[in-house]
Parts: C-alpha cells; structure tokens; sequence
C-alpha cells in the first residue's frame, strides 16, 4: 500500500519529510494504515549516512516525542503508547544514541563528589569553543535573520523545562529538590504570566511571528530538531536520567551571558521590550540557576547515583556539542547569504 493511498484524517501543522515521517503523522493523527512503521524505520537507518541530520528520521522522532508532550492537538491521546510507535521509536533512539555517544567528546571524569562535580562542569562549559550565536546577533546579524533566530529557538522554547521535568519523580532527594527549584522558576514562580515558555511566546508575537506551537516545524533543519530530539530523549527514559541532569547543567551554566547578547542585538535591531524581556529575564534567573544546577542537582545526584557520574557528564557535553553544531548550521548559512531555515519563513 502506498503513502498516497492512505487518506490524512486530520490537519496537521507540520508535514512529514520522507516515508517514515509521513506514516508517523498519519498514525499519530488517528487514521488507519497498514505501512509497517518498522520497515520503514529499518529502511531509514539503513539508508542515511547521518541520523543526527536526517530529516525523515529526526521528524519522525520530534513527532513520536511531541505525542508524549501532548503538544499537538490533533495527535490522538490513543496513540501515545501504540505498541507499533513505541517500537518505532525505541529504534530511532538506539541509533540516536549511539551516533551522540560517538560523536560527543567525553569529558574527563571528576571524583564523585558534589564539589568535584561542579568544578568539572565549570571548567567544561568554561573552555566550549562553539560558534558564539550570541555574539553574531549582538553585533552584526540582520533583523530578518534574528526572526530565524527566533524561529529556530520556538521548537524548544516554546516548550521550554518540559524535557528536563521528566525527570522530577526520578531523582533522589537531594537532586529533586534543587531541580523543583529550577523549574518552579521556569514556571514562572506561580505567576502564569511569567512563564518562560510565555513570555518566549509574547517575543514571537512582538517579532511579527506565530507563537502557535509547531508553526514553523516545517521550516527548521533536522540539526534543530535533533537538539529537541536529543532532550526530549534523555528525558524520557528513566536509564538516562544522569544525561538530562548533565544536560540541564550545562544548559543553565552557558545561558546567562549568551541572553544577554540576544537582548542586546535585539534593541540594537530596535525591537521592543516585548520581544527582549524573555532575554532579559534569563540574564538574572540562570545566573543563579548555574550554581544550583552544578553543584545541588548534578554534584548531589553524582553523590547518590554514582553510576550516574559518567552520562551526567556525557549529557553536559552532548548539550555544548549539538547546540554547537545547530550554532554553527546558522552561522554557515549567513555567512553565505542564504537562509537558516529550510524555506525562508522568516522573510
């Protein structure tokens, strides 16, 4: 039976880009099909030189993850835990997974102790030699390229803590509740409001862009949704918990200056208040995030859980790495004149 032959039962706000892709869609949306989704995600494995890159494989994966999150309305609720799907998917993940653990640098490993853990994750955030986005906008970027920019950021902020929430009934004490902290914050602190995933939406609208998530899945590269993937991976399997710990660690640590360049960019560019004041928060909030996050959540679950010392630091260094390599994929295309994005949709 051909793609072509299955009707679509529902709109969904993203298409599929390739076989596997698109039967993920239809499946997820409720209509009935008989593609064999493990053919076809063997098919895709096979075939692709890069799974990191691979736009049919990463979609299928945003889709299956994004079905977890319940962050599409039309994916049916019945479908989350589809035998079929979830086998599809643990398939796309093994792969996944070991293409991150080969490709990742891996950091020498601390003592296991909070203090050593800490200083270890310090010194490696510290010394990433990335391509500096922030720099870029604060400085040079074109007001059409910091709605890419904008754009680029929306698949994860947009749902911004989700990922790494998944792992609060996982964590022992200690870790559990340094990690409540981060998030209750990132919640916005009980204040509807000023939850950070809204006030990264009121940016979009104040840019001229939809804050209607997956608008512009569509337009963002496989390298942007594998960061996606990535977390959204590490956190939903409970035997990578110590991955997303590292992940968040690292992600709070290099936050606070690189925000304060984009809020700086976007006033040069003469946006508003309104799209910079997302920014503008995260300079002051992951300044003390950094320290909770290195020492009271990764330094105290190492302590506990020290089998988990060595993929807290491998999530630490997967989290500089590919948010390198989505860095650099932006960098590449302005520097060529061309478009970030897969068609443009900034313009």
């Amino acid at each position: 039976m051909t793609l072509a032959a299955v009707a679509p039962v529902v709109h969904l706000p993203f298409s599929g880009r390739g076989p596997l892709g698109e039967a993920v869609l239809q499946h997820l949306g409720g209509g009935d099909t008989d593609l064999d989704h493990g053919v076809l995600a063997g098919q895709a494995l096979a075939q692709t030189p890069d799974i990191v890159h691979d736009d049919d494989i990463q979609l299928a994966l945003f889709a299956l993850y994004a079905s977890s999150y319940g962050s599409i309305e039309s994916f049916s609720p019945d479908k989350e835990w589809d035998p079929e799907l979830i086998a599809t998917r643990r398939m796309l993940e093994e792969r996944f997974e070991q293409a991150l653990r080969a490709q990742v640098p891996q950091p020498d490993l601390p003592a296991r102790t909070a203090d050593a853990v800490a200083r270890s994750l310090f010194a490696l955030t510290a010394a990433d030699s990335g391509p500096s986005l922030s720099r870029h906008l604060a400085r040079t970027a074109t007001s059409e390229q910091a709605r890419e920019f904008l754009i680029q950021r929306s698949v994860y902020t947009l749902r911004e803590a989700d990922p790494h929430s998944w792992a609060i009934p996982r964590l022992p004490g200690r870790a559990k509740a340094a990690l409540v902290e981060i998030q209750a914050d990132e919640y916005g602190g009980g204040r509807p409001d000023r939850v950070h995933a809204a006030i990264f939406a009121a940016s979009l609208r104040g840019a001229g862009l939809d804050d209607t998530y997956g608008t512009y899945v569509d337009d963002v590269p496989a390298i942007t949704l594998a960061s996606h993937n990535m977390m959204s991976m590490f956190g939903l399997n409970r035997r990578l918990l110590g991955a997303i710990v590292g992940h968040l660690a690292a992600f709070e640590m290099t936050s606070s200056i690189p925000n304060r360049l984009y809020a700086d960019g976007l006033r040069r560019l003469g946006f508003g208040d309104d799209v910079t004041d997302y920014f503008d928060e995260h300079v002051e909030a992951d300044a003390v995030h950094e320290q909770i996050a290195a020492r009271d959540l990764a330094g105290a679950l190492a302590e506990d859980r020290p089998d988990l010392l060595a993929d807290i630091m491998f999530g630490a260094a997967a989290c500089l790495t590919v948010d390198g390599w989505v860095g650099r994929h932006m960098l590449d295309a302005w520097s060529r004149g061309e478009s970030s994005l897969r068609s443009g949709a900034s313009s």
